[in-house]
């Protein structure tokens, strides 16, 4: 049986303190549901903060990143795919999750947001950006979610898988 991916999106160097912190927590909380978790591999940001807290509570962590080397990669990432495709490589963050959670917001994540609109991918924003919020609720009220909090975030994953399987 497939296993459920959930992908955590979300700045690398330009990442609150805030947003790592909820990426942490994000991860810890995928690997206690027994998910795996895919990030864009590098050891900076949310990616980072997310693979730490997956592997904190022994959870599988996979990281798609953009060069051909494990250069930048997170030591945290237990399944390193090397694309060396830059930022297309966000295309198969999109493709290989099966929910997508934008912890944060830049310009690389708001590409992976509107990719994830495009393939009809449940999309669950927590971040405090209220003009990024309005802007992709806009675009697809029926698959964006925005939520407050790590814990409001499962809890909407869940209900996205709920979906998905029925």
């Amino acid at each position: 049986m497939k296993k459920i991916i959930i992908g955590i999106m979300g700045p690398g160097e330009g990442a609150t303190s805030l947003d790592v912190d909820y990426g942490y927590q994000l991860g810890q909380f995928i690997a206690q549901s027994g998910w795996v978790l895919l990030t864009g591999g590098r050891n900076s940001g949310v990616m980072e903060a997310a693979n730490q807290g997956a592997k904190a509570a022994k959870g599988l962590t996979l990281g798609i990143l953009p060069n051909a080397d494990n250069q930048g990669m997170s030591e945290a990432v237990d399944i390193a795919i090397f694309t060396n495709l830059g930022q297309a490589r966000n295309v198969i963050n999109i493709l290989s999750s099966d929910v997508v959670i934008a912890c944060g917001i830049g310009a690389g994540t708001a590409s992976e947001i509107a990719l994830a609109i495009k393939q009809n991918k449940p999309v669950i924003l927590l971040n405090q950006n209220l003009e990024s919020q309005s802007f992709f609720k806009s675009l697809a009220p029926e698959l964006v979610f925005i939520v407050d909090s790590p814990e409001s975030a499962i809890q909407t994953v869940k209900n996205c898988l709920a979906k998905l399987i029925d």
